[in-house]
């Protein structure tokens, strides 16, 4: 209790202050003592991770192709229609289609024409010399060369397992004669549990993915299985180059090879062969049943009829695999790896808040790591699309691996982090860096844009000028020297961190007659609205080019080792950030950056020059607070991409905006549209966007971990919101 409880106004000690008085002070001291570590503990009770995630199940109750749902373990994805396998492929084609994806199934088309990777290099005179890059050049012969180094290589559909199901007339059932419809992801465990009828029989599966290993499994039950009309089958599709691989195609059966190499009791081998690419998949099922070739490619289970269970799992693999793992393994390991996964790392509460921006926060937060955990964790840099569909090839864009993966150091998770920068510390890899960087007259070794599990560079136009992907290496690296900060990471990053510094330091051009350097000529911003040859200073790469610089020398002390002299004349010469009338522009040579309605669309990114990045000494907060004002006011918010609006919360955060910085993530426009699977939709062709899922959760923990130096809990929350977090790390 208070002292005062005790206070004694007579002028002399009172019969409570002798003796047994004191003892009752002492009491009431622990009492309150008691009471206030309590009080503490009750506020510091871990979050019910478990209640949090399992209020945000997934429900289907229609056949909407937008409503496919995926198990996966971040290197291999397996994605269901409302039958809980991949039965009607054709009907999902237009929505979120039925992918199973792998980080190892790649192929390529012969190159019969024997294209050279050089005809598609064009050479700019940029500030005074030649320098040649790759990109689409038009001419003929270059053009095609172009378009063969983009296609190939490209990821593979593997293959698609779904039911054979047949209506009481021996027809095939369509998706019109599936019924009563009621499927269910459990994200906690990793599960998908499927109802649906046909002729008012009804059909019962139940589908999980392995967590180690790149298999999927199921458990179907239903008197069908009895009467000869529902089968599975695995058909093996070829793959079309395109940009977006929407569709399995089935119409070249002549141009690939399948078959069933081995097959005993309970389970077989299956081979895929196109072109030099081969794979394996291992076929497992529990109780009698026999393996046959169907269509073309094709190859149905038809059970014995003497039971209304079947369980099948398969097992995709580059090389010849030993047996798929049977259903209860799978089902094992899957309920025991995902509740692991939510056990670890962060975790955000939203459930005492009445506003209703809390609770479709929540559903986005919690679905996106999910997601971001199926697609984006694996030992490579993930393609937009993760493991589902392919878009621009199939292939991975470096700019955007910050969206899909910064976050799972800020959740506390850094190892998922750092198995994808496994990638980067591959010789092949980091020799295509370092040869870009020498063929264009560079130091170090300068990342490619979009690429490939080999590092391979895919021309483009816009993608071959963008730089913004080069300090996320150095990032990366200081997010896994603040998980832990030791001599061993020091050591597996120092090279990548020095080698990309060197390539920063000397991209910039001196310009002697102003004595700075500056970004350009030669660049494309992150906002893909500038021509190359006219382009210089934009605001954000400005920022980030500095702050990777002064990292990489802070990199260079924690190791003893001196200041780098040339990345200090670069820091202290590098130009100012270009403003008029009293807002950041996009770039210097862009005095119209507000004016012509052009740049006014896609990422407003010199936001990003406070909010991705933290503030280094170049920004002016009030500035900055006039261009966010502008931008949020005047942007055109439905000609942008689903990451612009968690790089806009986390400007809102930093600027002390928290009712911005919340409905910057909640803005109502088409691309910042998250289906109820959790998908962030962009449009018809990129049905969904993994960087808006990956960036919203970095947003969120900006919110509320905030950054290095902020003194103010929770700064990206409303006042009134009693958010509740745990695990989460500051941002730089």
């Amino acid at each position: 209790m208070p002292k005062k409880f005790f206070q004694n106004t007579s002028g002399s000690p009172s019969f409570l202050e002798r003796g047994l008085g004191g003892e009752v002070l002492r009491l009431g001291v622990l009492f309150l003592l008691t009471y206030t570590a309590l009080n503490a503990a009750a506020q510091q009770v871990p979050i019910n991770r478990q209640a949090v995630v399992e209020r945000h199940k997934v429900h289907v109750a229609n056949t909407d192709s937008l409503n496919s749902l995926t198990v996966g373990n971040g290197k291999f994805a397996f994605t269901t229609d409302v039958t809980g396998l991949q039965t009607f492929p054709t009907h999902y084609s237009t929505g979120l289609p039925l992918g199973t994806e792998s980080e190892w199934g790649w192929h390529r088309f012969p190159n019969k024409e024997g294209y050279k990777f050089d005809q598609s290099l064009r050479t700019y005179t940029l500030n005074g010399r030649p320098v040649p890059y790759a990109v689409q050049v038009k001419t003929p012969g270059n053009k095609e060369s172009g378009d063969y180094f983009r296609a190939n290589p490209h990821r593979l559909q593997l293959g698609n397992l779904g039911f054979v199901i047949l209506k009481k007339n021996g027809q095939p059932a369509t998706i019109q004669d599936v019924k009563n419809i009621r499927q269910e992801l459990n994200p906690w465990t990793g599960e998908i549990q499927s109802h649906f009828t046909v002729e008012g029989t009804a059909v019962d599966v139940l589908t999980v993915g392995h967590q180690a290993q790149d298999a999927v499994a199921a458990k179907v039950t239903s008197e069908l299985l009895k009467t000869g009309r529902l089968k599975v089958a695995l058909r093996f599709p070829f793959p079309t180059a395109g940009w977006a691989d929407m569709a399995t195609d089935y119409s070249h059966p002549e141009a690939h090879q399948s078959a069933i190499a081995e097959q005993k009791t309970g389970r077989a081998l299956l081979t895929h062969q196109l072109d030099t690419t081969k794979y394996f998949v291992a076929l497992n099922w529990a109780g009698a049943a026999t393996l046959a070739p169907g269509r073309p490619h094709e190859f149905v289970l038809t059970p014995s009829g003497k039971t209304n269970t079947l369980e099948v799992s398969t097992l995709f693999a580059p090389k010849k695999p030993a047996a798929a793992p049977a259903f209860a393994t799978v089902l094992a390991d899957s309920r025991q790896q995902w509740p692991a996964f939510w056990r670890s790392g962060g975790a955000v509460d939203f459930g005492g808040i009445t506003d209703p921006r809390a609770h479709e926060l929540e559903r986005r937060i919690v679905l996106s790591q999910y997601l971001t955990k199926v697609h984006n964790a694996g030992s490579q840099p993930p393609q937009e699309t993760g493991l589902l569909l392919n878009s621009w090839y199939g292939r991975p864009h470096l700019e955007m691996h910050w969206w899909h993966a910064a976050h799972f150091a800020l959740w506390g998770r850094p190892a998922i982090l750092e198995k994808s920068l496994t990638w980067s510390a591959r010789p092949d890899v980091q020799a295509v860096a370092r040869g870009i960087a020498q063929r264009q007259g560079y130091a170090g070794w300068r990342w490619q844009k979009m690429t490939d599990p080999w590092g391979e560079e895919g021309p483009s136009s816009v993608g071959a000028f963008l730089i913004w992907q080069q300090p996320h290496t150095i990032y990366f690296a200081e997010e896994a020297y603040r998980a832990h900060p030791d001599a061993a990471t020091l050591k597996l990053y120092q090279e990548r961190v020095a080698q990309t510094a060197e390539f920063i330091a000397s991209f910039p051009f001196f310009e002697k007659e102003n004595n700075r350097y500056i970004l350009g000529k030669g660049l494309i911003p992150a906002q893909e609205r500038f021509k190359a040859e006219e382009t210089f200073n934009p605001t954000f790469e400005l920022v980030y080019w500095h702050w990777a610089l002064e990292t990489a020398q802070k990199w260079r002390e924690r190791q003893g080792q001196p200041r780098n002299a040339k990345w200090d004349d670069v820091l202290a010469k590098l130009a100012q950030l270009p403003q008029a009338n009293g807002v950041y522009l996009a770039a210097e040579s862009a005095p119209d950056s507000y004016t012509n309605p052009e740049y006014k669309t896609d990422h407003p990114s010199v936001l990003a020059a406070l909010g991705f990045m933290p503030a280094t000494g170049q920004q002016d907060a009030a500035t900055m607070r006039r261009t966010f004002d502008l931008i949020w006011k005047d942007w055109s918010w439905d000609k942008t991409w689903g990451w612009d609006f968690p790089m806009t919360s986390m400007t809102a955060t930093r600027l002390g905006l928290p009712e911005q910085a919340v409905d910057a993530l909640l803005m109502k426009v088409q691309t910042n549209t998250y289906l109820p699977n959790g998908h962030n939709y962009q449009e018809g062709r990129l049905p969904l966007y993994l960087p808006g899922n990956g960036g919203l959760l970095a947003a969120v923990a900006l919110m509320c971990a905030g950054y290095d130096g902020c003194k103010e809990s929770n700064p990206g929350i409303p006042k009134n919101w009693k958010v509740r977090w745990e695990g989460l790390q500051r941002m730089p």
